[in-house]
Parts: C-alpha cells; sequence; structure tokens
C-alpha cells in the first residue's frame, strides 16, 4: 500500500452561525491522504478526522452536535411526546421471572426513575418434588422477600460515571462469591472483580482489560476469562487463582490467527471448560476436564472437533445411560454440524449440509466424524441453530418459516434407530419467536421466551416430560390493546439482482394499525439489516407504537445477508454476493410503494451498524425512493475499514466481506459498493447519522466521514428545513456511548424517540391517530 499526505488550502470552520442567524454544518477542513491498492488509487480528504485524542476533532464532532441540536430544535417537543408515550407503556417497577441455580433463584428487579437494573437472590428450597422446588417463587414488584439479598445494584455502580455496562456475572457453585465485569467507556473492554457476597465486599483481585464472559470452576477458587488483543479481538483464555496476582493467571489458551474468534463456556453440568475458536465459516472445540479439588491443577486441553475438518459447529457435552444401541454409561458429546460425513467419499468428501445437521459422537472417538451418529438429519427448509441438554432431554433452537422455534427430545435412546421424535411446543401465531432460554441442568422445565410482533414477551417453563406450558410471566403493556394492531408477511420479488443465479422473493413483515385505510396515503418506515446470518425476528417493543399510532406502516425487509431463510439466504448475501442486501432492499421498498397502502413520497428507511451499511450502500442505488434515512452506527466506510487488519475486528470480518488486501477482486467489488466511496452528485434525503465516540465495533470516524462527503456532494436541498421538505444531513455523537449508544434505559429512550421524532417530523406524520 502507497499512502501519501499533502495539506489542504481549505481551512477548517467551526463557526455555526452565519450573519443572518441562520444555521451552517461544521465543514472539516480537505487533508487528502491517497491510498492505493491493487492499481487502483482512492484519495480519502477526511481520514484525519479518526484521531479522536485530537482536540481539533473533538472539537469538531461537538460542533456538528451544536448543528444537530440547532436543525432539530424544533422537534423537541416530539421528542418529549414520544419519550413520554415509551415510559407510558412500559412497567418502570418490574423485574424478572427468577431463575434456579445451585439453592438460589436470581432475578433482576427495576425500579421507576432508576436507568440501571438490580440484581436480587433469595434463597430456594428442596422438597423432593422436582415440579415444585423448580416452580420459581412468585414474587411482586417493588415488594422485597423476606431473605431476599442485593448482589449487583447498577445503579450504584454507575453513579458518578459516564458509562455503565455489564460483560458478565458468575455466581461460584457454593454461593459466596460472585464474579462480574463493568465497562465505564462503552468500549467494552471490561475490568473483572470479584466480590464476597456474604460480606457484600470486593476482594483484592481485580483484572482489567477483559471480555466477555467469565465462569467460576466447581471449587470456586478459579475464574475463567478472555482478553482481547489490540484489535478487540478476544485471542487469550485464562484462568485466575482467587488470592494469587494476575501475572501467575495460568494461560489456557491463544489464538494466533487474527481471524478467529475465541470463546469459551462450561458444559450443562459444569464438569467441562469448553473452548470454542472460529468465525463465520470454520470453527474448532477443545475441552478441558475441570477438578473437583481446588489443590488439583488444572489439566490439558484436548481436541474434540478440529478446523482441519472445514466445519462450522457446536458441541454439547452429555452423560447417556444408552446411546447408539450401547448397552453402557459413558460420556457423549452432542454435535451441531454443516457437513455429513456419512456419505463421505474420497473424491468429493463430505456432503454439505448448509442448514446443519445433529449427530451424537462418543468421547473417545469424537475427534474421527466417521464414528458420528445422526440425531436429526439436514433439512432443506429447516435449519438447526444450536443445542441444549438437560439431565433427560436435548433441546433444539431451530429456524422454520423464517421464524425461530424450539424442539425438544429425550435423551434416552438418543442416537439409536428407535429414537423420539423431536417435539415442538404449538402456539397460534403465523409469525413468532419461541427462543430456548437458559437450561438448568437439573431442571425438569426449559425456559422459553415467546414473543410476536405485536404479543409482548412471555417467559414459558415447558415441561419436558408432560409437554405442558406454564406461563410464568406476561410483560405488561400498560394502554396497549393488540387487537389494534395487525401483522402480514409479504414476499417481494428481487428484480434488481441482474445476473445473480439466487434471485428469490423476498420476505417482508408488515405491521400497520388495524385502522390503515388502503388508500396510498400512509407514511412507511422500511427497516434492514442483511449481514453476518442474523435475522430480524418478530419481537414487540414499545418503541414502536409511537410509529404505529401516527399511522406509519412498518416494514422490516428480510434481505439476503440476513439468515431467515437459512444458510443459503446468508451466503447470498455475503462477499462477492453483497450487492444482493442492498439492491433486495430497494425492491422491497419499490413493491411496499406499489402497494396501494403507503404513500410513495412518504417513505423512510432506518438500519444500523451492518444496517447503516445498508443504508449508506440504498442510499447510493435509489435516494430518489426515500424522504429521510437514520443510519445508526453505520458502517459506511466498510473497505477503508477492512483494509486495515490493525482496527477493531477487521481481520474478523474477512470472513464477511472478503479480504480486499489479498484478493483484487473482492477489493474491486467492495469498492464498488462501500457508501463512502460512492456517494454521488444526485438529491440525497434528509439522513441523520447516529454513532458513539467510544464505539469499538463501527468506529465514529466512518460515519464523521460519510457526513461530510454527502454534504459537499449532493445536489439536495440541506439549508430549507426538515418540515418545509428540506433535506439537512446531520451528525449526532454520543460523547460517552458505545456501539449501542449511551448506557441506561432513560438514556436508550431518549435515543429512540430522537431516532423517530426525526423520520415522523420528515415523513409529516407527528400527530397521535385517535
Amino acid at each position: 500500500m502507497a499512502c501519501m499526505t499533502s495539506a489542504s488550502a481549505q481551512q477548517t470552520s467551526t463557526d455555526t452561525t452565519t450573519p443572518a442567524g441562520g444555521t451552517q454544518p461544521p465543514v472539516a477542513e480537505a487533508r487528502p491522504v491517497a491510498r492505493t491498492h491493487h492499481g487502483h488509487t482512492f484519495t480519502d480528504d477526511f481520514d484525519w478526522l479518526r484521531d479522536k485524542e485530537s482536540d481539533e476533532v473533538i472539537a469538531h464532532l461537538e460542533a456538528e452536535n451544536a448543528y444537530t441540536a440547532s436543525v432539530t430544535a424544533d422537534q423537541e417537543p416530539l421528542r418529549l411526546a414520544i419519550f413520554g408515550e415509551i415510559k407510558a407503556h412500559t412497567v418502570e417497577t418490574d423485574l424478572s421471572v427468577p431463575s434456579r441455580k445451585d439453592g438460589w433463584w436470581y432475578f433482576v428487579r427495576t425500579e421507576e426513575g432508576q436507568q440501571y437494573a438490580t440484581h436480587c437472590r433469595v434463597q430456594a428450597t428442596d422438597t423432593g418434588d422436582r415440579l415444585a422446588d423448580w416452580t420459581p417463587p412468585v414474587i411482586e414488584p417493588g415488594v422485597p422477600v423476606a431473605g431476599e439479598q442485593v448482589i449487583l445494584d447498577g445503579n450504584a455502580e454507575a453513579e458518578g460515571q459516564p458509562f455503565f455496562s455489564l460483560g458478565g456475572i458468575a455466581v461460584s457453585r457454593d454461593g459466596h462469591l460472585m464474579a462480574y465485569a463493568v465497562d465505564h467507556a462503552g468500549d467494552e473492554r471490561f475490568t473483572l472483580r470479584i466480590r464476597d457476597l456474604r460480606t457484600g465486599t470486593d476482594l483484592a483481585d481485580e483484572i482489567p482489560n477483559v471480555s466477555y464472559g467469565l465462569v467460576f470452576d466447581a471449587t470456586g477458587t478459579r475464574v475463567f476469562y478472555t482478553v482481547p488483543d489490540d484489535s478487540w479481538r478476544p485471542y487469550r483464555i485464562l484462568a485466575h487463582t482467587l488470592g494469587a496476582p494476575v501475572e501467575q493467571d495460568q494461560l489456557l489458551f491463544q489464538e494466533d490467527d487474527p481471524g478467529m474468534w475465541s470463546g469459551f463456556g462450561l458444559s450443562a453440568d459444569r464438569t467441562e471448560l469448553l473452548v470454542s475458536v472460529g468465525n463465520s465459516e470454520i470453527a474448532e472445540t477443545l475441552a478441558l476436564d475441570l477438578p473437583d479439588s481446588p489443590d488439583e491443577p488444572l489439566g490439558e486441553l484436548r481436541m474434540l472437533v478440529s478446523r482441519d475438518l472445514g466445519l462450522l459447529h457446536d458441541v454439547d457435552p452429555v452423560t447417556l445411560d444408552t446411546a447408539g444401541g450401547q448397552d453402557s454409561t459413558g460420556r457423549y458429546y452432542v454435535i451441531v454440524h454443516n457437513k455429513d460425513f456419512s456419505s463421505e467419499d474420497e473424491e468429493h468428501g463430505p456432503t454439505p449440509a448448509p442448514n446443519n445437521m445433529v449427530s451424537l459422537a462418543a468421547r473417545d472417538t469424537v475427534t474421527d466424524p466417521r464414528f458420528w451418529r445422526t440425531v436429526v438429519g439436514h433439512s432443506d427448509t429447516t435449519k438447526v441453530d444450536g443445542a441444549a441438554v438437560t439431565t433427560t432431554h436435548l433441546a433444539l433452537a431451530v429456524r422454520r418459516e423464517t421464524t425461530p422455534r424450539t424442539l425438544v427430545m429425550p435423551l434416552a435412546g438418543l442416537g439409536a434407530e428407535g429414537q423420539a421424535a423431536p417435539v415442538e411446543p404449538d402456539f397460534g401465531e403465523e409469525l413468532y419467536s419461541c427462543e430456548l432460554g437458559a437450561a438448568p441442568f437439573d431442571s425438569p422445565f426449559l425456559r422459553l421466551g415467546y414473543s410476536s410482533w405485536v404479543t409482548p414477551t412471555q417467559v414459558l417453563d415447558y415441561e419436558v416430560d408432560g409437554g405442558k406450558l406454564h406461563l410464568r410471566r406476561q410483560v405488561e403493556v400498560p394502554g396497549y390493546d393488540p387487537d389494534q394492531y395487525l401483522v402480514e408477511r409479504w414476499w417481494a420479488p428481487a428484480d434488481s439482482a441482474a445476473g445473480d443465479a439466487h434471485k428469490a422473493a423476498i420476505p417482508l413483515t408488515v405491521i400497520r394499525r388495524q385502522d390503515t385505510e388502503w388508500d396510498g396515503s400512509n407514511p412507511c418506515v422500511v427497516y434492514g439489516y442483511g449481514s453476518y446470518e442474523m435475522s430480524m425476528d418478530p419481537g414487540f417493543t414499545a418503541a414502536r407504537l409511537s410509529l404505529l399510532d401516527r399511522g406509519v406502516v412498518y416494514v422490516v425487509a428480510h434481505v439476503r445477508g440476513g439468515g431467515e431463510l437459512g444458510r443459503s439466504w446468508y451466503d447470498h448475501g455475503k462477499k462477492l454476493h453483497k450487492k444482493n442486501s442492498f439492491t433486495d432492499f430497494v425492491d422491497a421498498t419499490r413493491f411496499v410503494a406499489q402497494s396501494g397502502w403507503v404513500d410513495p413520497d412518504r417513505i423512510a428507511a432506518m438500519g444500523g451498524s451492518a444496517g447503516g451499511l445498508l443504508m449508506g450502500g440504498v442510499l447510493n442505488l435509489a435516494p430518489e425512493l426515500y424522504r429521510a434515512c437514520v443510519a445508526q452506527v453505520p458502517f459506511v466506510d466498510a473497505l477503508t475499514s477492512i483494509l486495515d487488519p490493525d482496527l477493531p475486528l477487521s481481520a474478523l470480518e474477512w470472513e464477511e466481506w472478503g479480504n480486499p488486501i489479498t484478493d483484487p477482486e473482492v477489493y474491486r467489488y467492495m469498492q464498488e459498493y462501500t457508501p463512502y466511496e460512492n456517494v454521488r452528485a444526485v438529491d440525497y434525503p434528509a439522513i441523520a447519522a447516529v454513532t458513539s465516540l467510544n464505539d469499538t465495533r463501527v468506529l465514529y470516524v466512518e460515519p464523521a466521514k460519510w457526513v461530510q462527503q454527502l454534504r459537499r456532494t449532493t445536489t439536495s436541498d440541506q439549508a430549507t428545513p426538515l418540515t418545509e421538505g428540506g433535506a439537512p444531513i446531520v451528525l449526532k455523537t454520543e460523547m460517552d456511548g458505545g456501539h449501542g449508544g449511551a448506557s441506561g434505559r432513560y438514556r436508550a429512550w431518549e435515543d429512540r424517540a430522537w431516532d423517530y421524532a426525526f423520520l415522523l417530523t420528515a415523513l409529516g406524520a407527528t400527530e397521535l391517530r385517535a
């Protein structure tokens, strides 16, 4: 790569006030940097904005915030109204359903007026009746329970801090100690601490700069944690012995491949530590047998499924009385994987199973897939996303007809010809999510979360032996009547994917009020994501009501790159098929615009992170389709970021987008769609780019540069107010936030109200319907 820097005669301006009293956007100085790869040179005028330690850069971002505040000042009453609506639809003093672990029931309380949750517990009892002993106690919001213990008050932890987030909580098996990880900056680098729950005081043990996830071993004397490298990739897994210096922590595993992510978890029976390594295309799993005594040293990791097999997979250890027709007790592994080795031949290798299958492997032969026994075969219509085991049953998280479901089957006879068929809990809605929650190993119940686009979340316990569903909690939404709203599944033809053999209909979720008339006059918001095989699943949010109650038709475009229709739907929206995500969203918008339900001139778009990349790509392709766009933490300078392996997570992104450093075709393809490099001299809609200074996933510099490029290139009217049909382009930076914005639930509501007010103002849909 060749770089060259030169100064520009243009001067930086942070003066946001014109002599006439109007408002002008900040203009960043052009300081060209030339980047050359594969014979192509791109000149970046605004790369200097990435220096977040620069007073000049901070001053520019603050000037942008001042400009944004001025341009959107008239939206403040609407923002306050939306915030009030979200608040009114929320029971602020509430609690979670208690979950049992060992001898305690753990739950979370929220209190009116408090930003953060309080983590609590109460002692459990054992009577010998398993159903009764695992039925959660009835706890009332705002009412303390006899013997209730607060183990962590998020409000106290956040006091005096600009930001607060937890990266994990773990309690030792005896219930005496709690390990927890705290982030006070928003950069997702946590400090691990240990609290003695008998006294409420923290031990001297403190480990900075750890990543997500932490667990105790069975003895409660060791805690496991991960450390990220300079690019924020978790790559080291260590064991800390309580009371010992951090410098003596034992390194269990280190992954040096910059394209691989490391993590760990405990087996359901907590006898093995499972180390997982991988990316979106390949994985590896190793295991460590955990000692029962603190005096016994940790052993060595042993291989379960090698990366040399080229598999994507997940592994769950289980002890079976009989398996695969064998009359013996033994240790086995349930493996969810994407290649079928039962049909392997020397010429072609194993048969692809892109939607995954489930196999059972004995401990002694787990490394050789020729000895794996099929439990659930591959299906073209059902994708297996994961598994969980209890003492008696296997639960599978699957996706069918775009939505997540749960299947349950007994462990008895697993892998044998006579094994029981999977059973699925039955629900009445067409578009819903039934997601597997934490599955306590000894419990006779599986904890399920049920929700739909119009049904607030239900917490259910599924009785695995009887198949009975027990409703433990229905989230209360004051002032909400689900009968006033309607959800439909539409299918839009993917007409724009020229030359792509995988053309398909695009599933759309369309939500509106029942009283919406088919008269072509309604405003519309189209939302999308479309990356990393992440699916936009059915789920209720009270905030969305503020759009629907103003007559908005809300559309979720399930574009390629997501996982809604199985692995192939994802594969045809990544790497050299990434443009399908953009054309799918455009085709979905055109289909909706022609449906007769919405006004084609009153359509807005919204997406965040990789969905922000989607927004940038879509606006370059078809800006004329949209009146406004909110791009949240948008990944709009994708090529620059992925070309720099030292930036956070860049090397890991090669499996999603391709490696433009080594592959000229990938470079060319990405250069053709990366939003920042393809801004055109056309009319763009009103755009709000929202970001956070400390975001480590999508650096603030990407939207900061993008906004500058848009403003100097667009031919639209940026000076006229939004309410009068203008198309201002604004940047709002949370100076103390991370990838999810500011911390605290009220701050999150304020952020959502800001986004919605911007869109509703642009769409002329500010008034509530009767």
